[in-house]
């Protein structure tokens, strides 16, 4: 399970770092800069709650940030992950996850379905920011389908 997570956001790298070039070719329309940060600010939230840390951001919908801010993200979001995920033992990703929401609320899931949400959750942000992209104006998106990617990496 580690290695198909770690590939996995690889992959998340991948397709944000594609659709952020798209958002600065296309003006960086603030509606996707506030779509970027949240996914970003979310990434961290998710983890630090993996790592049973308070975390640090104080809503999932803070001020967005500029385009450049969320450039320099993306790499430390993704060797953040990275590093938690190789601390990990195979039986770490069926352990329970105790959180609460930005609202109180407490919850608690098994670790590797968090994983699978922060991947989910960065893909249908970036076709949101994709969608919006295109109401701006874009001509075109980049490709970022999961099998574009696989196909980059055998290649």
């Amino acid at each position: 399970m580690k290695a198909y997570f770690i590939k996995m956001f690889g992959y998340n790298k991948f397709a944000t770092e594609h659709i952020l070039q798209a958002m600065a070719d296309n003006g960086a329309p603030a509606i996707t800069l506030k779509l970027m940060t949240h996914m970003l600010t979310t990434e961290l939230v998710w983890l630090e709650r993996c790592k049973l840390t308070t975390p640090t951001a104080t809503s999932p919908w803070p001020e967005p940030l500029i385009i450049d801010q969320c450039e320099a993200l993306i790499v430390p979001r993704h060797e953040a992950w990275i590093d938690f995920l190789n601390g990990l033992t195979e039986d770490d990703f069926d352990k329970v996850i105790p959180y609460h929401t930005f609202n109180g609320d407490p919850y608690e899931n098994h670790l590797n379905e968090i994983i699978t949400h922060v991947i989910n959750h960065g893909t249908h942000t970036r076709a949101q920011i994709g969608q919006q992209l295109k109401f701006a104006g874009a001509k075109t998106l980049p490709i970022t389908d999961y099998s574009y990617y696989l196909r980059l990496l055998n290649s």
